[in-house]
C-alpha cells in the first residue's frame, strides 16, 4: 500500500523546509516563484492533497457549505443544486448535498450533522411542519442560513417564487385558448408552495360561471403523472386542460396522453411549472411557467455568501415571478 504523502514528504521531494511547503500550500509568505513551482511540482508527483479540515480547525475558516434539499431525484431540485454548487465552488467552497426526503426527523438529524461537522453556512428547503426548534438550533450555533421555497422564519434570508401569480397566469392562458374545464394536477402534500399555486388556479376558475374546480393529486413523478392523467380523464371526460404542480408530473401526463392516442396541445392541453431542461426538449415541447432553477440556485449561493461575509446585513426575502413559456403542449380547446 502506498504511503500517504505528507508535508514532510513533499518538503523532502522538493528539497525545501516543511514551513516552506506549508506556506506554498496556503499561498502565504514571501516565497519565490521558482520555489513555489518546485513545491507544487513535488506535490503533484506525490499526489499530495492538503487536509482542508485540519487547516480549517487551525484557521477557523471552514470552506464547507451544507445544502439540505427535499427529494433530490426531482430534476428541478437537482438543477437548483447545480446552480448553487457552480457558484460556491468558484468561491472555494465545497458543498455537502443532503436529502431530507421531506421527513422531519431526518431533517433534524441532518441539521445537527451540519453543525457537528462544522458547515460554514446552510442552504435549506425546510420540510413540511418545520417548527421553531430548527431555527433556534441554527441561531444558537451561529450558522448562517438561507431558506428556499418554503418560508419558515422572518429572521432568515429567503428565496421564493410568486406561486399564486404564476398559476393564475397559467390558468388564464388556457382560458384564453377557449378551455373551460381545467384541472389542477399534481402534488399530494399541503405545503405552502402547493397551497399558493392552487390559490392562483382557483382565483381564475372563479371567472368561469357554473364550472367546478378540480384538484387532482398525485405524486411528483413521471410515472404518477402517466397513470393519474388517465384516471382524471376517466372520471372527468369534460376536462380539456390541466395546469400542473411541476414539470415532472406534467411530462408524465403528456406521455400518458400520447400512450392513449391523444396529442398534447391538440386534443388536450398541459401546462407545467419550473422549466427544467427536459421541458424544452420533450416532444412536443412543454408549455410551462419558467423560473430558471439554475438561476435560483445561484441566487441562493449569492445571498448566503453575502450573509457569511457581512453578518449584520438586514434580513432579505426575494420572491421571483415565473414567465409563461408557450410551447407545443397548449393549444385551442378541442370541440367536445
Amino acid at each position: 500500500m502506498t504511503k500517504k504523502p505528507t508535508l514532510s514528504s513533499v518538503a523532502k521531494e522538493a528539497g525545501v523546509s516543511v514551513p516552506t511547503v506549508s506556506q506554498v500550500m496556503r499561498d502565504t509568505g514571501r516565497i519565490s516563484e521558482k520555489t513555489r513551482q518546485k513545491v507544487l511540482s513535488a506535490a503533484k508527483r506525490l499526489r499530495y492533497v492538503p487536509n482542508q479540515a485540519a487547516a480549517a480547525m487551525r484557521s477557523g475558516d471552514n470552506r464547507e457549505i451544507g445544502f439540505i434539499i427535499n427529494k433530490l431525484a426531482n430534476p428541478f431540485n437537482a438543477e437548483v443544486v447545480s446552480g448553487a454548487v457552480d457558484l460556491l465552488e468558484t468561491e472555494g467552497f465545497m458543498v455537502s448535498v443532503l436529502d431530507a426526503q421531506g421527513d422531519l426527523q431526518r431533517q433534524d438529524r441532518l441539521l445537527e450533522a451540519c453543525i457537528r461537522f462544522g458547515r460554514r453556512g446552510l442552504i435549506w428547503v425546510p420540510a413540511l411542519d418545520t417548527n421553531e426548534d430548527a431555527m433556534e438550533l441554527l441561531e444558537t450555533h451561529g450558522v448562517p442560513a438561507v431558506t428556499f421555497m418554503r418560508k419558515v422564519s422572518q429572521s432568515l434570508d429567503h428565496v421564493g417564487v410568486l406561486n399564486t401569480e404564476a398559476l393564475a397566469q397559467a390558468t388564464q392562458h388556457l382560458i384564453d385558448l377557449g378551455h373551460r374545464y381545467i384541472a389542477y394536477f399534481g402534488g399530494t402534500e399541503q405545503t405552502s408552495v402547493r397551497e399558493e399555486r392552487i390559490a392562483g388556479y382557483l382565483s381564475v376558475c372563479e371567472k368561469l360561471d357554473g364550472v367546478r374546480p378540480i384538484i387532482w393529486p398525485c405524486e411528483e413523478t413521471k410515472r404518477a403523472g402517466f397513470d393519474a392523467v388517465a384516471a382524471l380523464r376517466h372520471k372527468h371526460p369534460e376536462v380539456t386542460g390541466i395546469v400542473c404542480n411541476g414539470d415532472v408530473v406534467a411530462l408524465g401526463a403528456c406521455f400518458g396522453l400520447i400512450q392513449s392516442g391523444l396529442k398534447p396541445g391538440h386534443d388536450f392541453s398541459v401546462v407545467g411549472f419550473d422549466d427544467i431542461e427536459d421541458a424544452a426538449v420533450s416532444t412536443p415541447g412543454l408549455t410551462t411557467m419558467a423560473i430558471d432553477p439554475k438561476m435560483l440556485g445561484k441566487r441562493l449561493a449569492e445571498i448566503l455568501l453575502d450573509r457569511m461575509r457581512t453578518p449584520e446585513l438586514p434580513v432579505r426575502h426575494f420572491e421571483y415571478s415565473a414567465v409563461l413559456k408557450v410551447r407545443g403542449t397548449s393549444g385551442e380547446a378541442p370541440e367536445i
